[in-house]
């Protein structure tokens, strides 16, 4: 059970309810808020005031004064027009980031709606009724408009909805949960569709996904020195301490740990060798350089995740609603694109370390790292693999928030798109997992070469898990199976080692 503070949700709270989907609950505190910021629409309906959202058009429309008695018409025609988007459906843990992160920020108590429109979405959540929400179409600005307005379908028992997996339409999936569909009031439809909530979804779900990436990057990484019997003395505290970046310096202490104990490196301290090649020897620094990147964007997105982004906002103390524009994502767009560079880093790192070990001239294992090279060509095609997901990731990386296109008639003249730049974080992440397995895969493989002498105990646990899922490489057999399995089941798993704190 996770009891939702509005404003103070944390990374643990997020990334937690991600990956497992738990009951939620708002703390009560949080009401007496919502209830004065409803009362000032109240307040201004009855005054008569002309105010944008409440009683206005829309975007280039907002000069279009609506009466009074259309006002609830209004806001079902907002959620039902802006319901436009496209593509495949956004999964259901993302579906659940992004309900729990609206109904966290409209509980803030800034948006002017009822109590009624928050225990919905609490219901629906702890229901299992997620909206289909399609994952195209929103150029994060005004928020996320389509996407949201897919979510809020649902919401006044329209559109579609999975339950529990099964998709379904909102109205009877309502109706059999014994959950009434909403009649939207003044200014509720607006509240629902404005926001940040689907783009910061996107990216904290990235996030979370990548922590565990890099985790996998550093271990794996670490093996790989030790199968190409590579020296730890570049991650000796002294020469990170000089440069003082604190990321590159929490880098070069996990490769201690995991390397300290290895018969592998102790077999060659005294060898001809003198430097390792820089995928090798500078993992801290860019590894460093990748997690503060995270970091930095694990901050920015946590912010955001605790914001308020509608838009016009309900202020009690002078009983006022200003519009502004906090539904720009350029936030999450620009935190995005530095999540991009470095989820491609990690994984264009491992992609060379993989291409050193398959190197005989700079591994001094086999070619290929097979017996009777020639008969076999042992793990030639999968680095050819890696290296078309790491250029991909390359192009993917590409900055996003530097684009813009204007939207409704120009009104909306420069986007942030932020969804996208979230979007595609989730294609690099699982891109950089393959090449990771790959490069996993082939560090196990140099282990077993280097018999019999032995590895640290950490790189051991996790040789052991790659070996009871794919068996030593003696032969040629098709790849992929065994790709897919460290992928998923070794890969995913790495995150339990203790190797410090990343940014949770």
């Amino acid at each position: 059970m996770i009891v939702v503070r509005p404003g103070a949700l944390s990374h643990g709270e997020l990334s937690g309810f991600y990956f497992t989907a738990q009951p939620i609950e708002l703390h009560p505190d949080c009401w007496a808020n919502v209830e004065r910021s409803m009362q000032v629409v109240r307040s201004l309906i009855e005054q008569g005031k002309t105010v944008y959202g409440l009683n206005t058009g829309f975007g280039l429309l907002a000069n279009q004064k609506i009466s009074k008695d259309k006002l609830a018409q209004l806001q079902v025609n907002l959620v039902r027009s802006h319901s436009a988007g496209c593509g495949e459906l956004l999964p259901d843990n993302v579906v659940r980031l992004i309900m729990l992160l609206k109904l966290s920020s409209l509980a803030r108590g800034y948006s002017g709606v009822r109590r009624d429109v928050i225990e919905l979405l609490v219901a629906m959540l702890n229901a299992d009724i997620l909206p289909c929400i399609p994952a195209k179409g929103s150029v994060g600005a005004s928020g996320d408009l389509a996407p949201l307005a897919h979510m809020s379908l649902a919401l006044i028992g329209e559109g579609r909805v999975r339950l529990k997996g099964i998709e379904s339409n909102a109205a009877e999936v309502l109706k059999a949960q014994h959950l009434q569909p909403l009649t939207l009031g003044p200014k509720e439809g607006l509240a629902l569709l404005n926001g940040t909530q689907v783009s910061s979804a996107l990216a904290l779900a990235a996030l979370y996904e990548s922590d565990r990436t890099f985790r996998s990057a550093v271990v794996t990484g670490a093996m790989t020195v030790d199968a190409a019997m590579g020296s730890d003395t570049p991650f000796d505290p002294r020469i990170h301490e000089i440069r003082n970046h604190p990321a590159q310096i929490d880098c070069a202490a996990m490769y201690r740990k995991l390397l300290a104990g290895s018969e592998i490196r102790d077999s060659h301290r005294d060898c001809s060798r003198v430097q390792d090649p820089y995928s090798l020897r500078c993992q801290p620094q860019v590894m460093g350089a990748c997690l503060e990147s995270l970091r930095h964007a694990a901050d920015v997105l946590l912010r955001e995740a605790n914001a308020v982004s509608d838009n016009p906002l309900v202020f009690d103390d002078d009983q006022s609603m200003l519009s502004g524009g906090n539904f720009h994502a350029e936030p999450v767009a620009i935190a995005a694109d530095l999540m991009a560079i470095a989820i491609a880093e990690i994984g264009a790192l491992s992609e060379r370390r993989m291409a050193l070990l398959i190197d005989h001239h700079l591994s001094e294992l086999p070619p290929f790292l097979v017996n009777e090279g020639g008969l076999h060509s042992g793990f030639m095609i999968p680095q050819v693999t890696s290296a078309a997901l790491a250029s991909e990731n390359k192009h993917l990386a590409s900055a996003v928030s530097v684009d813009s296109l204007p939207t409704s008639a120009n009104q909306e003249d420069h986007v942030s798109m932020a969804t996208y730049a979230a979007r595609r974080l989730l294609t690099m992440v699982d891109n950089t997992n393959t090449i990771l397995a790959i490069e996993l895969l082939a560090a196990a493989q140099g282990i077993d070469f280097r018999n019999p002498l032995k590895t640290s105990g950490p790189l051991q646990v996790t040789h052991d898990r790659v070996r009871a899922l794919a068996p030593f490489f003696d032969q040629d057999r098709p790849f992929h199976l065994d790709i897919e399995a460290v992928k998923s089941k070794v890969i995913a798993q790495q995150h339990d080692f203790d190797l410090g704190s990343t940014f949770q």
